[in-house]
């Protein structure tokens, strides 16, 4: 059913659940697994211009580190990729270029604390998605209740 998953990461702690799911989709069905990390331009071409080059070598090397987590945590080989973009826009060309049967994503990165429900770039990729997409809910710490019961939601 799924030979190709793509696991969108951008390093951060609500993302982890979402690569831990997607490797276990992966290894279930023998599938081939793409990571993808993706620098968003717009926040680089919002900072000082003097700051720009130092900011985009800072998101490499988190993306880079992002996507050595997933590599380490998977149990077979995995194609890895950086791109720098709308990050919705570029995990979405991404999936049709390498003809994914499933995009995988947490529901909030390291902007995400601002949005209810999805954050802004998992609910664009829900929209435009050419595959399916599989949001994955960060599970609240030991004595926290936010109302979420940890699973998983495709869309």
């Amino acid at each position: 059913m799924f030979d190709t998953v793509v696991v969108a990461t951008d390093g951060s702690d609500s993302v982890k659940r979402a690569v831990d799911v997607a490797l276990d989709l992966a290894d279930r069905f023998d599938a081939e697994v793409h990571a993808l990390s993706v620098i968003d331009a717009s926040e680089v071409d919002a900072s000082p211009q003097q700051l720009r080059d130092e900011l985009r070598t800072a998101l490499e090397t988190t993306a880079d580190a992002a996507l050595t987590t997933v590599e380490e945590r998977a149990e077979r080989d995995v194609t890895t990729a950086v791109r720098e973009g709308r990050p919705a826009v570029e995990i979405c060309d991404y999936a049709r270029e390498v003809d994914a049967d499933v995009v995988a994503t947490g529901t909030r990165g390291r902007h995400g604390e601002n949005r209810l429900l999805l954050g802004s770039v998992a609910e664009r990729i829900v929209r435009t998605s050419p595959v399916p997409v599989l949001t994955v809910r960060q599970l609240a710490p030991a004595g926290e209740d936010d109302g979420d019961d940890g699973n998983a939601t495709a869309a």
